[in-house]
């Protein structure tokens, strides 16, 4: 018989590594009024969870830890939203295992 591990997100986000690029980040939330739902469904969906609400209301991101796998750039950046870029040469995420 099989046993399942269970592993958190959290363990498995830890084995990489990120270079941040002090006062440079690679993605911006554009000010808004009230979030709009595909800002709101980044709170959810990023695997790196770097958006979260603030206590005004407002949606903002943390972009250290950003995996850069693009998902908020599918959901938010054609409405801009967002504005992502890579990260400058050297900077953003090391995967340690691949």
């Amino acid at each position: 018989m099989k046993t399942a591990i269970a592993e958190r997100i959290e363990d498995k986000l830890y084995q990489n590594r990120y270079l941040v690029d002090s006062g440079r980040p690679h993605i911006k939330v554009r000010p808004h009024q009230s979030p709009s739902p595909s800002l709101l469904a980044l709170t959810r969906v990023c695997p790196a969870n770097c958006y979260e609400l603030n206590e005004s209301g407002q949606v903002e991101v943390t972009p250290d830890g950003c995996m850069e796998c693009g998902t908020c750039r599918v959901l938010c950046e054609a409405s801009g939203y967002i504005e992502w870029n890579y990260p400058r040469g050297g900077f953003g995420i090391l995967f340690k295992f691949g």
